[in-house]
């Protein structure tokens, strides 16, 4: 792909984005005021995944996002580099304080529910959508693991289990691609057609992202996912 291309450049600028954030050794916030629980805070760029491998090894367990976050589909490269985050955060198990703001109603359509919930969702009109994501919430809702030839995804958001086991060489090369962030125009028609219906992408500021957590470490109970 030559650097002068319009897909190298939306690449770079959805990249690009940065997000601010602050780090700590711990949720509680009388045991992050210690000395040496804080990693300060930082604006961070990249590709997500491994930065946030990273964030955990070093001890992270807990961040507070500066900014509010935008869920509807008319979100801006910002937001949505930032849910994406939250998928990366959620997958390692990193607490999340954050806030919310949605003005069409998505919220409480749960496609991110399984997610890290909000402290709170703006614009909602009420705050049902944050109660009904926090009282539902438990890591590995909608989680994706990864097998010789395929890909297999178990999802909970909607209360019953759905299950999918993805070996279509198309597909998953598509998941792959998917797993930062891709320019809309990138994924083949069919394919985009089925994971949306799946529920399994989101599309916000001209990109298509991967939605479900990679599973670093089962759960248990095992059975509630």
């Amino acid at each position: 792909m030559p650097p002068s291309s319009p897909e190298f450049t939306e690449m770079t600028e959805w990249n690009a984005s940065g997000v601010e954030i602050q780090l700590s050794r711990d949720y509680e916030p009388t045991a992050a005021r210690v000395p040496g629980m804080s990693f300060g805070t930082r604006r961070i760029t990249g590709v997500w995944e491994p930065l946030v491998a990273e964030f955990y090894h070093l001890g992270v367990r807990h961040v507070r996002l500066a900014e509010p976050v935008d869920l509807c589909p008319d979100a801006g490269v910002v937001a949505a580099r930032t849910l994406v985050l939250l998928r990366e955060l959620t997958a390692h198990a990193i607490s999340a304080e954050w806030v919310a703001r949605c003005h069409d109603g998505c919220a409480g359509r749960g496609l991110f529910n399984h997610l890290y919930p909000p402290v709170r969702v703006d614009g909602a009109g009420d705050d049902a959508a944050v109660r009904g994501w926090r009282e539902s919430f438990f890591l590995g809702m909608c989680v994706f693991r990864r097998g010789p030839g395929f890909t297999e995804v178990r999802d909970r958001r909607l209360g019953t289990l759905e299950m999918y086991t993805i070996d279509e060489p198309e597909h998953r090369a598509a998941i792959k691609k998917l797993a930062d962030g891709v320019p809309a125009g990138r994924l083949p028609a069919a394919v985009r057609q089925e994971l949306a219906e799946a529920r399994l992408i989101a599309e916000q500021a001209g990109h298509l992202w991967w939605l479900p957590t990679r599973a670093y470490r089962w759960p248990s109970p095992a059975l509630s996912v």
